[in-house]
């Protein structure tokens, strides 16, 4: 008897917990490790990842699941163990990002389209066999004072409810994530118009995955919180934090389980401190919880600079991210505990 859609999306935002992105392409790893000079290979992408999947304290207590790429989701750790069982034995549900990435739209310069849809369907079915029981996609919305088109919204929310609907068919929970980016081009927008945008994203995106039936049970989302452009920042934490919960209310139903936010170009401390202010002060239908990736893994990257003899202390910054992201899931973190670290 396969596991219930509903009942794996309301793991993945179980209480004070939250989604670890470690699904990094092979470009965006390279330039994570870069910045450590360590070589990406193979063997230091597993050793980093298996550095991550066994840090018991963090994955056990924080961590509600994982997003892999397809290189990890195959991987062995150095004894022999697959990673997929290292993160399912830890409690956290594996899963897999399946968009092929964003590419330039045609006639629409500055915008793009996620592609991977073709296959989509039997790469679902291998994945599910490897192990995975939830997906992710992502659509890229550019933001200026032009953009985005309505072209560029429309063809993201179908692809994503595409997606989200053979997700489902193949028994797997579709992680929709469309991202309105805080850190584009030229990036001195208000949050006011990341407002009317993430608005209007929201709304398309449940209109077509309505048209498409998908069961929003057996979903989560994953979008950008609103806040102004990465060139302009004035809006206050609690701005932020009632401003997201204002347009996620006027457009996400009430039957989503479950909102996993992404940092999108926050600081690590940024994206917990509204996370946490959104969870203490408004009250909302959904969980609200985090699926970070950067903003959970750059002090235990630094700190494991790719030496063995590092592990540990890589995994005590990566517990230390994950606790101060978990209290911020039931709204229990304070900047002080940042400090007592």
């Amino acid at each position: 008897m396969s596991e219930r859609l509903e009942d794996i999306a309301a793991r993945m935002v179980a209480d004070g917990k939250g989604i670890l992105a470690a699904d990094e392409s092979s470009g965006t790893i390279k330039k994570r490790f870069d910045t450590i000079n360590v070589e990406s290979s193979e063997g230091n992408r597993r050793d980093y990842r298996e550095m991550l999947f066994s840090a018991e304290e963090a994955m056990r207590n924080y961590i509600s699941g994982v997003i892999l790429f397809d290189e990890t989701l195959r991987q062995k750790a150095k004894d022999g163990t697959p990673l997929v069982e290292i993160i399912a034995r830890s409690g956290a549900v594996p899963g897999i990002k399946v968009d092929a990435g964003a590419k330039p739209l045609a006639g629409f310069p500055g915008e793009t389209i996620t592609e991977g849809l073709d296959g989509l369907r039997e790469r679902l079915a291998e994945y599910h066999s490897l192990g995975a029981r939830f997906a992710k996609w992502r659509g890229v919305i550019s933001i200026s004072d032009n953009l985005p088109s309505s072209t560029a919204v429309k063809q993201n929310a179908q692809a994503l409810a595409r997606y989200a609907a053979l997700c489902q068919e193949a028994n797997i929970v579709p992680i929709v994530e469309p991202e309105v980016l805080m850190d584009g081009q030229p990036g001195d927008h208000s949050i006011d118009r990341c407002y009317e945008v993430t608005e209007w994203v929201l709304k398309t995106v449940f209109a077509e995955l309505y048209d498409a039936r998908v069961m929003l049970e057996g979903m989560v989302l994953k979008p950008n919180m609103v806040i102004d452009g990465k060139n302009a920042r004035k809006a206050s934490r609690e701005e932020v934090a009632e401003k997201t919960v204002r347009c996620l209310k006027a457009t996400v139903p009430a039957a989503v389980p479950g909102i996993a936010f992404l940092s999108g170009g926050q600081s690590d401390e940024e994206a917990t401190a509204h996370l946490s202010i959104m969870n203490a002060s408004h009250d909302v239908p959904w969980k609200l919880t985090f699926s970070y990736g950067r903003a959970l893994q750059a002090a235990a990257l630094k700190a494991w600079s790719g030496r063995s003899e590092n592990v540990a202390a890589a995994q005590r910054a990566f517990a230390h991210r994950a606790k101060m992201n978990g209290l911020a899931a039931s709204g229990n973190w304070k900047q002080e505990l940042e400090a007592a670290a």
